[in-house]
């Protein structure tokens, strides 16, 4: 561990989620000081899982709010990268005609405050965006199969607008669209590096107390939980009949890679398998025949294989490896985490 690292503050925004906490963690492990963003310090759920990490090395929590002008700029004081985790998330108590106000400007306003946080430091040399492969895959329909995408493609923001009724996955791949385009923008015209990570849908053990959907949907299949295996099928419809995966930790290791490498600019697909809904309900019920696998929830059209995917070839090329490749060794991560939360039982 070198003194150069040591020394170099990064903020981490949203730190109690269910990627930015893992990052935390790794960040304060590789001798980083980290200073990280909740919206309320003093409600224990959000904050609880810091005080093990605070061993780790120097870890200070910020109060923060995406929709608040300037909230950002203490935590972002001092600090060499910026690493933008944090975005609104979809409450289900809210109404359908609030999503393109809650989400989708949400989403866009929390990230360019943020970024004008990040100019104000004047110490910050690279901001780090996760942005999302929504942001990449929602498309009109491609005849066929055997569609590769690559960072040059961009979801279609005005085919989504089109539907009848804008649902929170579409708000979601709107907001981070536009987020990107807009942070892109301000970066190239206040001289920040940005970089910006669009990953697929991750899975896998997080410090974080509350989980991600991605976390029940995947282990809908076992659990039994229709509502959450709607979302699972809904995300596989959205990114084109593909379900691509990716372990948190490879994530997260990704994150530190782009920030740390001087090289690394644009954007960057991140995921490590192209799968399919209907693969991963034959593999669950081979290798845990223990718990009911609810294959009877695949309809006949879902395809056995995507139909579109996502080439991670970049940021590879770049010199990145992936640990988790396949579904055998991130399940057996992500069934373990489950059996800690009480999604599936012991």
């Amino acid at each position: 561990m070198s003194s150069e690292v040591e020394r170099k503050t990064v903020c981490v925004t949203g730190g109690n989620g269910y990627v930015a906490s893992l990052l935390v963690k790794m960040l304060l492990e590789k001798g980083y000081a980290v200073q990280t963003t909740v919206r309320d310090p003093n409600n224990p759920e959000k904050v609880s899982h810091f005080k093990d990490m605070e061993k780790l090395g120097p870890l200070k929590v910020f109060r923060a709010n995406l929709e608040d002008e300037g909230s950002f700029d203490e935590a972002v004081a001092g600090c060499h990268y910026a690493f933008l985790v944090a975005a609104p998330v979809y409450d289900k108590s809210h109404k359908s005609d609030d999503l393109e106000k809650e989400i989708v400007q949400g989403g866009v306003e929390g990230t360019m405050n943020v970024m004008r946080s990040c100019v104000r430091a004047g110490t910050v040399k690279r901001v780090i965006l996760t942005s999302s492969t929504a942001a990449v895959s929602s498309l009109r329909p491609l005849e066929g199969d055997g569609h590769v995408l690559d960072e040059s493609s961009w979801s279609d923001v005005e085919y989504l607008r089109s539907m009848e009724k804008l649902s929170p996955t579409q708000a979601y791949s709107i907001s981070k669209v536009l987020s990107e385009r807009e942070a892109t923008k301000f970066a190239e015209e206040n001289g920040l590096s940005l970089v910006t990570l669009c990953p697929v849908v991750a899975v896998g053990a997080s410090p974080a107390v509350r989980v991600d959907t991605s976390v029940p949907a995947c282990l809908s299949l076992i659990t039994g939980d229709e509502e959450m295996m709607n979302i699972l099928k809904g995300i596989e419809k959205a990114s084109g009949w593909s379900m691509p995966m990716i372990h948190i930790e490879d994530l997260c290791r990704a994150e530190i890679f782009v920030a740390e490498k001087e090289s690394a600019s644009g954007r960057y697909i991140c995921g490590s398998l192209n799968t399919t809904v209907t693969e991963i309900a034959g593999f669950l019920a081979a290798k845990y025949p223990q718990y009911n696998v609810r294959c009877d929830c695949i309809e006949e059209h879902h395809p056995e294989k995507p139909t579109i995917s996502l080439s991670s070839a970049k940021l590879i090329g770049e010199g990145f490896e992936f640990k988790y490749k396949n579904l055998d060794e991130m399940y057996d991560d992500l069934v373990a985490y489950g059996k800690a939360l009480g999604l599936i039982p012991n």
